[in-house]
């Protein structure tokens, strides 16, 4: 690193090759909406994917810290072990509830009674999780050979990975359909493009090796496994934010046109705001001094501003285009979600703070925090399911949909920037004069 400190140049060589990766990881799951909004019955099969992935979300979001866990934990072989514990213990755990849902009565518990899904998009969904169950073991894995990459600062590995997977998404889309249909058929591809990846970033991985041991002191795997589940408890809470927000508006007068465009919109927002989360990842290997810090918030508003202005471009003038033509949405769909597309245009901002600050607490051994932060977001929406479900407000359902994501990301935001700078008045306070 630059001995004047961090620079833009070095926070975009590692930042966008991670921004390639997560857009490349968005086409594949947007590619996919655009195959089953294809489908005769079109309606049914992309809410039915829409339910099983923020199940599958829920569940699996866990996996979802490990390569943070890695980039921040593992030094050397010992501690290697540790990390692949807490990556086994999760895996099964994910495999288990899925089939559970996917097999058992649980799944309508879950599905109807929980998640006020109508019955035909339950069966959808149903067998989309038949087969996304498989999941949780590669994308652990893939998540820990991408912390181990990202840590060497060899990004664009990643993205080659990804790279690798969108191009055989297209392969297993075509051969898919002679086997599955509807939201089954978005599963196999999904679960197929993903297997795809992982056995790529594993050779990648292994051909870049462990880092080297700076003489930092390893980890045990009860430090290794106090560090992160909390991590993985903040991950988990925070999948519940688009499971409690499916469960109202599968309630309401539009419910199953709602859930249809809520995955339409989060596949989207996914697409274009995605890369603002690996800011966590960029904080936590880059930013060295409080002036670093402020070098990557200063690039973090560049970037949040950009892709603002694309998301309202793809509500605006762009509509037809980026909705009817690549993603073939039908035009009643499309523009029952426009408005509410465009309001997502102020998500980067404060999704990309979140992720500093995220970067910062986890930095600091302080991964508490982020389960609190979580739990927050979470409880705000319980104190309005119930009115909105009496109530049956006389807007659309994607509208209440972004206005609570919206609601709680800002929350979420204010929380940990009060957070962080009550940490900042203590340290202050209690350094020597």
């Amino acid at each position: 690193m630059n001995e004047k400190g961090l620079t833009t140049r070095e926070i975009a060589f590692f930042f966008f090759p991670l921004v390639l990766n997560v857009q490349l990881m968005s086409i594949s799951h947007t590619v996919i909406n655009g195959a089953l909004a294809r489908l005769d019955d079109y309606i049914t099969a992309l809410a039915g994917m829409s339910v099983a992935l923020v199940v599958h979300l829920f569940i699996a979001s866990p996996s979802y810290q490990n390569h943070t866990i890695t980039i921040a934990m593992v030094r050397g072989r010992k501690s290697v072990i540790g990390v692949l514990i807490f990556i086994g213990l999760v895996a099964l755990y994910v495999a288990i509830m899925l089939s559970l849902i996917a097999f058992t009565p649980l799944g309508d518990l879950v599905l109807i009674k929980l998640l006020g899904t109508p019955n035909e998009v339950v069966v959808e969904a149903k067998k989309a999780l038949y087969i996304l169950a498989f999941l949780p073991f590669f994308t652990g894995i893939r998540g820990f050979c991408q912390g181990l990459i990202i840590r060497a600062r060899k990004t664009s590995l990643v993205s080659l990975a990804t790279g690798v997977r969108v191009v055989a998404l297209f392969g297993f889309l075509m051969v898919g359909h002679k086997w599955f249909y509807g939201a089954q058929f978005g599963a196999f591809a999904l679960v197929s493009c993903v297997v795809t990846e992982t056995l790529v970033i594993s050779w990648l991985a292994w051909k870049v090796g462990l880092p080297q041991n700076q003489g930092e002191t390893e980890k045990t795997t009860g430090e290794i496994l106090r560090y992160s589940f909390p991590l993985a408890y903040s991950s988990c809470l925070q999948q519940t934010i688009p499971l409690l927000i499916s469960s109202i508006i599968g309630r309401l007068h539009d419910g199953a046109l709602a859930l249809a465009a809520f995955g339409v919109i989060r596949g989207f927002l996914f697409l274009l705001a995605g890369p603002m989360r690996n800011l966590q990842q960029a904080y936590l290997t880059l930013v060295k001094t409080m002036e670093d810090n402020r070098t990557l918030l200063r690039f973090s508003f560049f970037i949040s501003l950009s892709l603002g202005f694309l998301v309202l471009l793809a509500a605006g003038p762009f509509n037809q285009f980026f909705l009817g033509q690549l993603l073939g949405v039908e035009t009643d769909l499309r523009l029952y979600l426009q408005l509410p597309l465009a309001a997502c245009s102020i998500f980067p901002f404060f999704y990309g703070l979140t992720n500093l600050l995220r970067g910062w607490f986890a930095g600091a051994n302080q991964t508490g925090q982020l389960g609190r932060s979580t739990l927050l977001k979470s409880g705000f929406l319980l104190i309005l399911w119930w009115p909105l479900v009496i109530w049956q407000p006389p807007v659309s359902g994607i509208a209440i949909a972004i206005g609570l994501l919206l609601a709680a990301e800002v929350l979420e935001s204010l929380y940990l920037y009060y957070q962080r700078q009550h940490q900042s008045e203590k340290i202050r306070h209690a350094a020597p004069l």
